[in-house]
């Protein structure tokens, strides 16, 4: 909900990190918008840093929020707000929220996709925390193409990613399917009717690279952004690049990573690939690709406080301008954002005080506004 606008004042005694590296010069702050002069009051933050809000390309981490149990959650908007108090305590002042379409049902389905971006729709206003939508369409879904196309027009939806999560492998060779029982329950249907509307979205496989070229064509005419995911070697990304799907999400290789980038695509990786030292699922790590130089954003994915984490254990190995680009200024920019993601003069009040030896928050503001503070922050901040 709305938080504490501050009246103008600057920051002294921190380490502020500008673009071409950290300074003790004060960092002003007046009408919601960073300046070069020192207006009002001093807030002084010895010992602590002061970092470009986060701008968080990917997470899936609402969905705890808006559906923590089946059912619990009638009112989305209130998921909402709790989603968005989590962002702000992990210092993420633009959250793009990756939101499923898919047949496995539940809080990933279609009637509850649409429930959130009509809940999402009516959020403007209430924080000034940034929060946006992806749509994660389940390419096999071709008669929901059409429905999917009104949807994104209809709620402005600006960035849709491609995903194809069938176990296409088991159901090839008639073996049964991982984690069926579960993903049949929390559809609501019984494991035998899931079982058979997978296999027939599997049967129609033929049909799916015509019509999702069709789909992503008509999509990229509309000036969306669009991304595949988990790209799984450099033939697969020049597929998606075939059909104007310019981000390549959590490539499963480095190899598909390099053919993105070598071919001006960009590379989102996974924060909490980086922090586990690698991919759960024995994918390329996230850390070998941004050693590589194949990594322009290093998304939340699953988990809120992965990329301020993520970007502070780089430190050391990159530096700071370099490591917190990665989460700030670099995903600003393939998001068209160009108001926010670095300490200038003129863009946006989003920015996140950071304790550098234990990389906890004292606060974070979005556009000006108190969105979370703590401890000697938070009273230095409220005066």
């Amino acid at each position: 909900m709305p938080g504490a606008m501050l009246t103008p004042f600057h920051i002294t005694d921190a380490r502020i990190l500008r673009p071409d590296g950290l300074s003790t010069a004060p960092l002003g702050l007046a009408g919601g918008l960073l300046s070069e002069a020192t207006p009002g009051r001093a807030v002084s933050l010895p010992g602590w840093l002061v970092l470009p809000g986060i701008v968080d390309l990917h997470g899936d981490g609402f969905e705890r929020h808006l559906a923590p149990r089946r059912g619990a959650m009638r009112d989305l908007r209130q998921g909402l707000c709790a989603t968005e108090a989590e962002l702000a305590a992990n210092g993420i002042t633009t959250a793009v929220l990756a939101q499923f379409w898919s047949w496995e049902g539940g809080m990933r389905g279609p009637d509850f996709a649409l429930a959130m971006l009509a809940a999402l729709a009516e959020m403007p206003g209430a924080f000034t925390t940034d929060l946006r939508a992806q749509l994660r369409v389940e390419t096999h879904l071709i008669d929901d193409y059409p429905r999917i196309a009104e949807a994104i027009a209809r709620f402005g939806v600006g960035y849709v990613v491609f995903n194809d999560h069938l176990p296409h492998a088991a159901l090839a060779a008639g073996r049964s399917v991982p984690r069926l029982v579960g993903q049949a329950l929390k559809s609501g249907r019984s494991p035998e009717a899931h079982r058979q509307l997978i296999e027939a979205l599997h049967g129609r496989g033929g049909e799916v690279p015509e019509a999702v070229t069709a789909l992503a064509a008509d999509l990229a005419a509309r000036g969306l952004r669009l991304g595949s995911h988990d790209d799984a070697n450099a033939a697969a990304r020049a597929l998606w690049r075939g059909r104007g799907v310019r981000i390549s999400e959590f490539p499963e290789s480095l190899a598909a990573a390099e053919a993105a980038t070598m071919a001006g695509d960009a590379v989102v990786m996974g924060a909490p690939n980086l922090l586990r030292g690698g991919s759960h699922a024995g994918h390329v790590a996230a850390a070998e690709v941004v050693r590589a130089g194949f990594c322009d954003a290093l998304a939340s994915d699953y988990h809120y406080p992965a990329p301020r984490l993520a970007a502070l254990a780089l430190v050391a190995e990159i530096g700071w301008p370099a490591a917190w680009a990665l989460v700030s200024e670099r995903p600003a920019g393939l998001l068209g954002l160009t108001d926010r993601g670095r300490l200038l003069p003129g863009l946006r009040g989003d920015l996140v005080i950071l304790d550098p030896e234990s990389g906890v928050v004292g606060a974070t503001l979005a556009a000006g506004e108190i969105r979370y503070a703590a401890g000697t922050v938070a009273a230095a901040l409220i005066g």
